[in-house]
């Protein structure tokens, strides 16, 4: 028999790991309700055709499709067939499969939004905190399957948007503690008119991807991937020199401007960060050129979250505007802005500073010893008290020696012990024992919630 085991790219988590992570979930919470948004959920799975060709070329090779049901019938398997024919020629075929799991939270909102938009009140703002699977390589900070806490805001063009969106990323960022995550913006409206100074605007997919990668590849790597994508030495040249645009927000729209400003789409892109950069004088956000997010739906200013320096981990954090994407489902005309938490990667940062409370790990505050059958039912009665006060307490299973019952709070970081024996019950009190710091005392019954908390 095999060893028991989970996919590639798959985890489990410990009660320890879900404390932390909840951690997280509830400060992001907390700012998203503070900013107005609305929670919402969608499926694990979409129609395959709801997922495929929103997220570009490399995107839709990372969906992972479900295959249909019934397959081994023989009334499906000449279809089946054929249908495994065309997958080896890399294309879809519905009779193999019809339904992929989600890549990402914002397709299947907009989805939501194209179904739902006739009785929705608009602005709509929601955030959205669920699992999504990428049929990704598993390295560190990258999973298969994994959750992203996602806030948009639909129906609205004002630009006010990005900068709360903006503030959002501040506002949960100081709350975890990690004050010196570092915000960049570009937009893509200046990528596009990139494409437009190279001679054509249908460069702008291959110019994005190879940009993209100018972290992970270095830039002599993208001009080889330009290269083979076709661009001649000219247009390389032009995105090598976008490409070396550096120093302060100001110097850097001075040099595009330079550039790229006789393009009407990058005057566009320039007014539109300026005013973004106007609003935010209060925290700290950087110009970046380079930011591409090569999925095909951004439409304007786009926004990536860098870990601090100090920890190597990359992107924590992104997001852009998205102005055509209910289109894509025959809605038109609803604009969006949205921004996305990578939850997994925040977990790992925090986890190698240390930034989690040290109280985590505490759920049961008291543990009743068990004394004794008839010990044990009067203590009970005592416990569910407690509860009822709001006071995580638990019974010992079972009748033990008294240095067990110690060594399984201990182990369980539980801070109070309580002991009712006979005498105890006499008397009308229990015995209060902090953990911690050793000391006890004798506490009346109708006291002891009062000294727990």
């Amino acid at each position: 028999m095999s060893k028991p085991s989970i996919p590639q790219g798959m985890r489990d988590f410990s009660s320890e790991t879900v404390r932390k992570r909840n951690y997280i979930f509830s400060k992001i919470k907390e700012v998203f309700e503070i900013y107005g948004f609305q929670p919402l959920e969608t499926p694990a799975m979409e129609n395959l055709e709801t997922l495929m060709g929103k997220y570009g070329e490399e995107g839709d090779r990372l969906i992972f499709k479900i295959l249909n049901n019934g397959l081994n019938d023989p009334k499906n398997q000449e279809k089946a067939k054929d249908g495994f024919e065309k997958l080896l020629e890399g294309k879809s075929s519905k009779a193999i499969t019809e339904r992929a799991l989600k890549y990402d939270l914002t397709i299947p909102f907009a989805r939501y939004v194209a179904m739902n938009h006739g009785q929705l009140t608009f602005p709509y703002k929601r955030y959205q905190i669920q699992q999504v699977w990428r049929a990704d390589r598993p390295q560190k900070g990258r999973y298969r399957e994994f959750t992203q806490c996602d806030a948009d805001v639909v129906g609205s063009n004002a630009l006010i948007n990005e900068v709360e969106l903006a503030y959002v990323y501040h506002d949960v960022f100081t709350r975890l503690g990690l004050k010196e995550y570092c915000l960049k913006i570009n937009n893509r409206k200046i990528l596009a008119s990139l494409a437009i100074e190279c001679g054509d605007i249908d460069l702008l997919t291959n110019i994005t991807i190879a940009i993209d990668k100018l972290d992970k590849i270095g830039i002599d790597k993208v001009k080889l991937e330009l290269e083979q994508k076709g661009l001649n030495p000219s247009q390389i040249n032009v995105i090598e020199r976008y490409l070396n645009i550096i120093g302060s927000n100001d110097d850097q729209l001075s040099q595009i401007e330079t550039l790229l400003g006789s393009n009407e789409q990058a005057q566009e892109g320039i007014k539109e960060l300026k005013y973004i950069l106007t609003h935010l004088n209060q925290i700290n956000i950087e110009i970046d050129f380079t930011l591409a997010r090569g999925l095909d739906y951004y439409t304007g200013s786009i926004f990536e979250v860098k870990a601090p320096a100090s920890v190597q981990m990359g992107s924590i954090g992104g997001g852009g505007r998205y102005d055509n994407l209910t289109g894509l489902f025959g809605v038109p005309n609803i604009p969006g802005v949205g921004v996305s938490f990578g939850v997994d990667r925040i977990y790992d940062v925090m986890e190698e500073m240390q930034l989690f409370p040290q109280d985590l790990q505490i759920s049961t505050k008291a543990l009743f010893f068990n004394m004794g059958e008839k010990e044990s039912e009067y203590a009970y009665k005592i416990m569910q008290e407690l509860r009822k006060d709001g006071i995580a307490c638990e019974l010992y299973h079972e009748l033990s020696k008294l240095d067990k019952q110690f060594k399984y709070a201990e182990k369980k970081n539980i801070t109070y012990a309580v002991i009712i024996g006979s005498k105890e019950i006499e008397q009308n009190c229990a015995i209060l024992k902090n953990l911690s710091s050793g000391n006890q005392e004798n506490i009346p019954f109708n006291q002891l919630a009062e000294k727990i908390k």
